[in-house]
């Protein structure tokens, strides 16, 4: 038998950071037909993410919003049409804009886009976090099985403590979801939390922060 008990750490390791994860319009378009498949409940899950993002500001723990967006003359795709998905998040298509309303997206707002599932490739994201000081990520978004499960892996593979938000999440349909909170709980014993125990983790870092300060 694996003993895995050993390796749990606490949900937030030294500094913490918000990750939300292509929060965009076209989630909560009402749509018969879909170029990326969800679960039926997936609109409902990524807006529970504003309770973390409220928290989050009360605590002064950094928000980064992750934007999925392409070009427009499809160059930049890549392998991404060769599976399930169909042509999504085009530049000049306005339900790829972050739902700013739902998230609370402000002005001076740090924003990464990407042209890939993961958050890290090929964009500032790791020079941001670095600049953040953060030890531990808080993921929050869609798909659980893709965009958040590669951004997860690439955090793993840095060395970051990576947390993901299940209530938060939603996949392309409910297996997927299942399996990929799994695989993220294998990487990182501990890895799965739900928006309760985020939100009171943030709010003992938020107090022991202000603690410190003064």
């Amino acid at each position: 038998m694996t003993d895995t008990g050993t390796h749990k750490r606490r949900l937030i390791e030294g500094r913490p950071a918000l990750i939300v994860i292509d929060i965009q319009q076209s989630a909560f378009v009402e749509k018969e037909v879909r170029s990326i498949p969800h679960m039926p409940d997936y609109a409902e899950r990524v807006a529970r993410t504003r309770f973390a993002i409220d928290r989050a500001r009360e605590a002064g723990i950094p928000i980064v919003f992750i934007q999925e967006i392409h070009r427009a003359d499809l160059v930049d795709f890549g392998r991404e049409l060769d599976g399930s998905e169909d042509i999504h998040c085009l530049d000049n298509n306005p339900e790829t804009a972050l739902a700013k309303e739902v998230i609370d997206f402000r002005d001076g707002d740090y924003l990464v886009q990407k042209r890939r599932y993961s958050a890290f490739y090929g964009t500032d994201l790791e020079i941001l976090l670095r600049g953040l000081g953060a030890d531990t990520l808080l993921l929050t978004g869609g798909l659980t099985d893709v965009c958040v499960h590669y951004t997860f892996v690439d955090g793993h593979q840095g060395d970051y403590f990576c947390r993901v938000i299940e209530d938060c999440v939603a996949g392309s349909g409910q297996e997927a979801h299942e399996a990929a909170l799994r695989a993220m709980e294998y990487l990182q014993t501990g890895a799965r939390r739900s928006l309760d125990e985020v939100l009171a983790a943030m709010e003992s870092y938020g107090l022991s922060a202000a603690a410190a300060a003064e």
